[in-house]
């Protein structure tokens, strides 16, 4: 597991290295207009969206490693690709067919970790995997960050799109080397006929997935995509506060996030979900005051305050995000229920920033304030219902042995 986590950080590096500048490069390095900039980076999104729920599907019938290797390679040849585009239908082609690696990435090397391990170790494996996208992503950054400090080119940005690339191969190469690959679980003919129909008719997978995308998009979304438009307009920051603001926040979730899952594994879901929703509320209000403050310097403080509220409240939700909705999963739909998860991670991302920019151009403050009425609302429910909700231990005990099996054998080897 360890050594997969690895490799998923150097490949989350090589993505934080293209992710702050593709518009930048596609605009002034390409000729592409902003929108049609804005548009690719759309198709790698929509690719990605599109084959999740199909990738669920193959992973309940064929082994998870190989899957997980075609995907990567993808994702290498689709962003090698945009390092070479010169005209508008080729950016969307590579697009198209490196989101759709991502995509299947994202759903396949979370089965394959989940296959791998015991239901007690799941939050930490959880914990692990948003440490190193944290890590990956941030370092990826700053180094990105300073590459084109020096020499701003074209050069420079290919460079950034084939290391990218070299990332992901060096990641399928850890696992066709290193990754067990363990048997996909059998199915009856009647199950698999009976697909995602069966997973939805778990209503406590439905209420959690539900809840957990509305965490997303007031917890995640806004902050990441609402937030520093709103400050520039209305606070006395500049980008430079914004980007430390957005530094604070990931490396404080990657140095956090382990520290974090461990002290809260021990409470009851309910109240850990509940913890979060708070958290994200507190911060959610501590937006506002920001306008307030006429001092650069103050209003930095404030921010970076903020930003490492919402990173605590991203570390408590992950302990539950993740782990208490494979918890629910039969081992025969475990490739669909992870499926359903990741399109919720995906549409939180893109149903967020279309309210909250809605909101945002009606009333900017109600954003925040609105935001954190949701959030408390959803904490007082998991309150109310907690103990509908099966803890760690409950949950790990309804399941077959199946997972348990698999990371005995794991060990073994």
């Amino acid at each position: 597991m360890l050594t997969l986590q690895a490799g998923n950080a150097f490949s989350w590096f090589g993505y934080g290295l293209v992710l702050p500048f593709e518009i930048i490069y596609l605009h002034q390095f390409r000729g592409f207009s902003t929108a049609t900039a804005g548009l690719v980076l759309g198709a790698i999104l929509g690719s990605g969206t599109v084959v999740t729920l199909p990738s669920g599907v193959l992973l309940d019938r064929f082994r998870a490693k190989p899957i997980l290797i075609a995907a990567v390679l993808a994702s290498a040849v689709g962003y090698a690709g945009l390092a070479f585009v010169t005209r508008p239908w080729q950016a969307f082609a590579w697009a198209v067919v490196g989101g759709a690696g991502v995509g299947v990435t994202r759903t396949a090397n979370q089965t394959l970790l989940i296959t791998l391990i015991t239901p007690e170790q799941r939050v930490a494996s959880f914990a692990l995997g948003r440490a190193a996208q944290n890590l990956g992503l941030s370092v990826g950054a700053a180094v990105a960050g300073l590459v084109l400090s020096a020499a701003q080119n074209l050069r420079s940005f290919q460079g950034l799109y084939l290391f990218d690339a070299i990332t992901y191969v060096a990641l399928a190469l850890v696992v066709l080397a290193v990754v067990p690959n363990p048997p996909a679980a059998e199915t009856s003919s009647e199950a698999g006929r009976e697909g995602f129909r069966a997973v939805f008719r778990d209503r406590r997978f439905v209420v959690l997935a539900t809840v957990n995308l509305i965490l997303l998009i007031v917890g995640y979304a806004l902050f990441a995509n609402i937030l520093a438009p709103y400050v520039k307009t209305h606070a006395h920051v500049g980008p430079g506060a914004i980007g430390v603001m957005f530094v604070v926040n990931t490396f404080f979730v990657a140095v956090a996030q382990v520290p974090i899952s461990r002290l809260f594994e021990r409470f009851r879901r309910a109240w850990t979900f509940a913890a979060a929703s708070g958290l994200f509320a507190v911060a959610l209000l501590g937006v506002l005051p920001v306008t307030l403050i006429h001092s650069e310097i103050g209003a930095t403080v404030l921010l970076c305050a903020v930003a490492t509220v919402f990173a605590i409240g991203e570390c408590v939700h992950s302990v539950v995000h993740g782990p208490a909705i494979v918890d629910l999963a039969p081992p025969h739909l475990l490739g669909r229920y992870i499926s359903v998860l990741a399109l919720t991670v995906t549409g939180g991302f893109a149903i967020g920033p279309a309210i909250g920019g809605a909101v945002l151009a009606y009333s900017p403050d109600a954003v925040w304030w609105g935001g954190a009425l949701v959030a408390t609302a959803i904490g007082a429910g998991f309150l109310l219902v907690g103990d509908r909700i099966p803890d760690a231990p409950q949950a790990a005990a309804e399941q077959p042995p199946v997972n348990r099996q698999r990371a005995d054998v794991y060990r073994r080897r």
